[in-house]
């Protein structure tokens, strides 16, 4: 069995919008940040809510050293999260995803919390990602 990584082809104008925000899913499946990068503008705005700033996670984050900051800051907060994208709306360059998350706080509680992730495009990459939550429950789950 060939256990070497395969290769993931950078986004190009060739991806649909909805192929390039699959491989985006599949690439944080995989906690394969270049993967993930790949997908994104190099200027891309990550956006989420402000009630999360206390915890270093809210607010726009730019570019690809604000989306590796943000995702280095997550582990120091949670003890996991697994994105499960349910549902994918396309319309032209916007994709709308519809889904939960498996979210394990850093004492071992575990809860299932939805998200609306709201996806700009342009070139065949992403230039802005905003995710849409409870963050009152978000944060109940971080303090438990």
């Amino acid at each position: 069995m060939n256990t070497q990584p395969v290769p993931v082809a950078p986004a190009g104008p060739a991806d649909t919008p909805l192929a390039l925000i699959r491989r985006a899913y599949r690439a944080f499946h995989d906690r394969d940040v270049p993967a993930l990068l790949a997908t994104l503008d190099p200027q891309v705005e990550w956006v989420h809510p402000d009630g999360m700033s206390h915890y270093g996670l809210g607010g726009t984050k730019h570019g690809h050293d604000g989306v590796r900051e943000f995702l280095s800051r997550v582990p120091a907060v949670l003890g996991g999260m697994r994105l499960e994208p349910q549902e994918f709306v396309a319309d032209g360059d916007r994709v709308v995803v519809f889904g939960v998350r498996q979210v394990t706080s850093v004492r071992g509680t575990t809860r299932t919390l939805p998200f609306i992730h709201s996806w700009t495009l342009r070139d065949g990459v992403a230039v802005r990602m905003e995710d849409v939550f409870d963050t009152v429950v978000f944060q109940q789950l971080i303090e438990s």
